[in-house]
């Protein structure tokens, strides 16, 4: 046992209970001990009982790092509340770590603060007695709080590898903690472990109360987290999972990618119930070949989807240009993560705004739609859909890796006929009606689909006219450039201006998209209360843009953006405002509205938190403290 101060288990005491508004916990190990399937179960069991969560999945980059490593903290983050929870929150509450050293990494990212409790396995104070004394000393020096605890000693009275089982302890261990329902955390492993056997249930079963009745009998430690209000019908997963269940809303019936991180986790939610939808999945030889064949499902009359990241979006870039010039319906996830190149793959990022934007060749304007929520997530595949097939184009929906792995309940939809794709027209086709008969208003035109009587045209990615014949004339490429240009003018008739969240007018308007909104919102109405004149705005059309910009952008005397996207600091070396590079979606909205568009962004690889918003906040209005 360590020589360094630290706290002793403790006997609980009764009517110990401490009521909170929220706390966040977070799990952090060794990879390959399950600490992200424990804390996913913490937050849905949690959800399940009413309370508001989101959780941020803390994994390293390399697939198996060295044990006992810093920089190979692996584990997850659960925030839970008695109001809605919108995003990871600031400093942990409290911690649950399988060795001393994985702390380091989440204390170098400003996880822990003064007074965060952790409870830490102590087999280490024996096998690595050195490091794990001038770790107890140091998180000591720190102010936090650590309680030594038994967990493999434990979880051996069990079964016979701790390693394949101390998650399912600590699960239980965090019920008691928290007043968890113990019916509900059975219904969780029972969901988790459906495809073992009963032998492996009842182990984690086991496990489960073994931790739950530890705690209960040796930790003083108790808080009550109430339910929210008015709570109703909701269901809790993940953006990857919404989105998914939201394509089968849609009625698309085909999906074809290649795994990639952080998006495939989409298609292993649909291969487990698309078939019940009358949907297939395909898994092509690499990126390419899979949007070659979601165009081609699509040219066949119903709207396809293929999924991505970064890397594999830039594979399939010509492919991308090729459903604009030929007027393919498409939808498109791209779930964005650290780049470029193979950057980070399991890292969040905001940084593909510009290469969906302008990553072909010539001019391929194309709808680009981005959720805030994971709500959003459901509801946007449905839009993307409409969308896509309203106006005969591309659409993108750009979501990331803090929304694809977070945990959130969200209110169950309400599906209806006006969700689903229309049955495909086989009714024979008017001669007279060429393939691409461009509105001249809108530049929309109704699509032939193979099979219909006298609808046969040749698809092609090369310039054409009307009648879909390659073509290049001068003025018919400019007249064709142009009608694919104006559905995006036409989309931007359908649009409202956004709401500002907050006053109409103020001293600075916080602009923000995708992932980032929970915590934007959060700091603005921190900032709200103290009296200061700060404001909100966030985007989820960001092609085209939304109206009213630049009539709302000048009631402020300054817009900044917040994004999570790589730009200059001006004061860097050789940085000054003339040469400065901007965030992504600051260097867009500067170009639309001409307005002196500022922004706040990183690349830390992090869910950006409310904490460094509010910071930003006091910043630019000069408020000390």
């Amino acid at each position: 046992m360590s020589t360094t101060q630290s706290f002793p288990i403790e006997k609980k005491s009764k009517n110990s209970s401490i009521t909170v508004s929220q706390h966040v916990v977070e799990i952090v190990s060794d990879s390959g001990e399950g600490a992200q399937k424990a804390g996913q179960s913490f937050g849905s069991i949690s959800a399940k009982m009413g309370n508001g969560v989101w959780t941020v999945e803390i994994i390293p980059a390399e697939i198996q790092p060295p044990a006992r490593s810093r920089a190979g903290a692996s584990g997850i983050r659960i925030r839970v509340g008695s109001e809605k929870v919108t995003n990871m929150g600031d400093h942990a509450n409290l911690v649950v770590a399988l060795n001393e050293q994985v702390l380091y990494g989440r204390i170098a990212q400003d996880a822990y603060t003064k007074g965060t409790v952790i409870l830490l396995e102590n087999k280490w104070a024996s096998k690595n007695r050195e490091e794990y004394s001038a770790a107890l000393a140091d998180f000591n020096t720190k102010g936090f709080k650590v309680i030594e605890i038994p967990m493999e000693a434990e979880c051996m009275k069990y079964v016979s590898d701790a390693k394949k089982g101390k998650n399912m302890w600590v699960l239980g261990m965090l019920c008691q903690i928290y007043n968890r329902d113990v019916t509900k955390a059975e219904d969780q492993i029972k969901e988790v472990f459906k495809k073992k056997s009963e032998k492996v249930f009842e182990d984690n079963v086991n496990l489960l109360h073994g931790g739950y009745n530890w705690a209960k009998e040796n930790l003083d430690l108790n808080f009550e987290i109430p339910p929210l209000e008015n709570a109703g019908d909701h269901i809790v997963m993940n953006g990857n999972e919404a989105m998914a269940m939201g394509v089968m809303a849609a009625g698309i019936e085909v999906c074809a990618m290649y795994p990639i991180t952080p998006a495939t986790s989409i298609s292993h939610k649909l291969a487990e119930c698309f078939e019940n939808a009358g949907g297939i999945i395909h898994q092509a030889e690499d990126e390419i070949a899979a949007i070659g064949f979601a165009i081609g499902s699509s040219y066949a009359g119903k709207t396809a989807l293929t999924v991505t990241s970064g890397p594999g979006l830039a594979l399939k870039t010509e492919f991308i240009g090729l459903a604009v010039m030929a007027e393919v319906p498409l939808v498109i996830i791209d779930v964005q993560r650290g780049g470029p190149s193979t950057g980070l793959p399991t890292k969040v990022e905001q940084g593909d705004l510009l290469a969906v934007l302008y990553g072909e060749a010539g001019d391929a304007p194309k709808i680009i739609i981005a959720p805030g929520t994971i709500e959003e997530c459901f509801h946007f595949a449905i839009l993307a859909r409409k969308l896509a097939e309203k106006f005969r184009t591309p659409v993108f929906i750009l979501s990331d890796t803090n929304l694809a792995t977070g945990v959130s309940p969200f209110p169950r939809p309400k599906i209806n006929a006006e969700s689903f794709a229309s049955p495909i027209d086989q009714s024979a086709w008017d001669k007279n009606v060429s393939p691409y008969d461009w509105d001249p208003q809108t530049g929309v035109s109704k699509r032939p689909i193979p099979g219909q009587k006298d609808g046969m045209y040749t698809l092609t990615g090369l310039a054409h006219d009307e009648h879909s014949k390659v073509a290049y004339e001068p003025e018919t490429n400019q007249k064709s450039s142009e009608a694919r240009s104006r559905k995006i003018a036409a989309v931007l008739q359908t649009l409202k201006p956004p709401v500002v969240n907050g006053d109409d007018s103020g001293d600075l308007l916080v602009v923000g998209w995708g992932s980032t909104k929970g915590a934007i919102e959060e700091a603005v109405a921190t900032a709200r209360k103290t009296g200061m004149k700060v404001s909100s705005l966030h985007l989820h059309f960001l092609s085209p843009m939304e109206p009213g910009l630049e009539d709302i952008f000048k009631k402020f005397k300054k817009v900044k953006t917040v994004e999570l996207n790589y730009s200059d600091t001006i004061g860097d070396p050789l940085i000054t405002k003339k040469n400065r590079r901007y965030a992504q979606l600051a260097w867009v909205l500067r170009a639309h509205t001409l307005v002196d568009v500022d922004c706040y962004s990183n690349v830390f690889g992090q869910p950006i938190n409310p904490s460094k918003v509010l910071d930003m906040i006091k910043e630019e209005l000069k408020i000390k403290n």
